[in-house]
């Protein structure tokens, strides 16, 4: 790569691993990507972005934020970030601690005030946790008091609200 010191080879290549684990959290292959942005995103191309083989565009990046539904910032890591974790491993991991779990196709379908507040809230679980596989998000207990007052039900009642809502995935249990 064009004059980038040791520093940035090694960012270079802390960028390409947030960008494999985000896609592969997206289960899409690199021609996955490639076909599914009509060519935009070439899967020669972002295979050396993922390796840190070849550097990033700001512009192209945040397309590539847009491509995937996550915000630009995810696909960076922190300063304090030593390897990155596989997303889906982590995700696979907290299903089994977490009782319900949210269809994030039909939240994206909820419509009027309610649908709007919810859908905020959910976005702001996804970024802390680092969690856009896009399909399904499990709710932790602590979040279920929050997403009450939201569904301005009873803390008792939220799973029912969401199950009339048709929020709650088929064979979630809870």
């Amino acid at each position: 790569m064009e004059d980038l010191d040791e520093a940035g080879l090694a960012y270079s290549r802390k960028v390409g691993e947030r960008l494999r684990a985000i896609r592969r959290q997206k289960r899409l292959s690199l021609h996955d990507v490639e076909a599914a942005s009509d060519s935009e995103f070439k899967a020669s191309v972002l295979g050396a972005y993922e390796r840190g083989e070849r550097s990033i565009s700001v512009p192209r990046l945040h397309r590539l934020a847009g491509f995937y539904d996550v915000p630009v910032d995810q696909l960076l890591p922190s300063d304090e970030e030593g390897e990155v974790i596989d997303l889906t491993d982590r995700a696979l991991a907290r299903q089994a601690e977490n009782h319900l779990v949210l269809d994030l196709q039909m939240l994206s379908e909820l419509g009027g005030p309610e649908g709007a507040m919810l859908n905020r809230y959910i976005r702001t679980i996804q970024i802390q946790r680092q969690d856009f596989n896009g399909r399904m998000l499990t709710i932790r207990k602590d979040d279920v008091r929050a997403i009450a007052c939201i569904l301005g039900v009873a803390t008792d009642r939220t799973m029912d609200r969401l199950d009339q809502l048709g929020l709650c995935r088929v064979g979630a249990s809870h």
